[in-house]
């Protein structure tokens, strides 16, 4: 009688050790996210904004938040709603920005982050050469974008002055802006950098 031949025992395939180039892509990538975030943290932005436009992890973040801007991140959620960006001053200040970021946009090859802070950065050079305080922050100004993406915000054409302004998706024809008819109390502001009309 013979012996019953020995069944080989199934090994586990031997797992590979990521190759040298796997690994330094993703150090790379990882500096880049680390990068971004710093920049993101510079320009002002909410801890939202860094979790929507970077891949690090939220306690990354935390870490990094502090450590740049030297106190801890603000809490609370980011107010959800388009009409800051359509009363009077907050809408000519939101227009600028958006008919920077728009022809920015038509000109220059840039990933959407790149875009948004050189837009932003337009935005801040126009009102400090026209001596007015930037009443839109960065992370109002990424509301914004991300409203105009979901076709929430546009732009409409003043029927006088040609201009582009923020307005609702579904402004009449006939859309006058506010600096053609500003409401009553505009520009009677006596605070500095607010917008005046003469």
């Amino acid at each position: 009688m013979t012996a019953p031949a020995a069944t080989a025992t199934p090994t586990a395939p031997a797992k590979s050790a990521p190759s040298a180039k796997s690994v330094a892509k993703s150090v790379l990538n990882d500096a880049r996210q680390i990068e971004r975030a710093v920049m993101l943290i510079e320009m002002g932005a909410r801890m939202q904004v860094l979790e929507s436009e970077t891949t690090l992890s939220y306690e990354r973040l935390i870490r990094l938040y502090k450590e740049v801007a030297g106190k801890s991140p603000s809490k609370g959620q980011l107010p959800f709603s388009t009409d800051w960006f359509l009363t009077w001053q907050e809408n000519i200040h939101s227009s600028l920005f958006l008919n920077i970021y728009e022809y920015l946009s038509k000109g220059v090859a840039l990933d959407s982050v790149e875009l948004l802070t050189r837009a932003y950065r337009l935005y801040n050079e126009q009102v400090a050469a026209a001596e007015i305080e930037p009443l839109l922050s960065f992370t109002r100004a990424w509301r914004l974008v991300k409203f105009v993406d979901a076709g929430m915000l546009t732009r409409t054409q003043c029927s006088q002055c040609k201009g582009q302004f923020v307005s609702e998706l579904y402004e009449n024809r006939h859309y006058t802006c506010g600096l053609c008819n500003p409401p009553a109390r505009a520009g009677k502001s006596k605070s500095a950098g607010a917008l005046t009309l003469h």
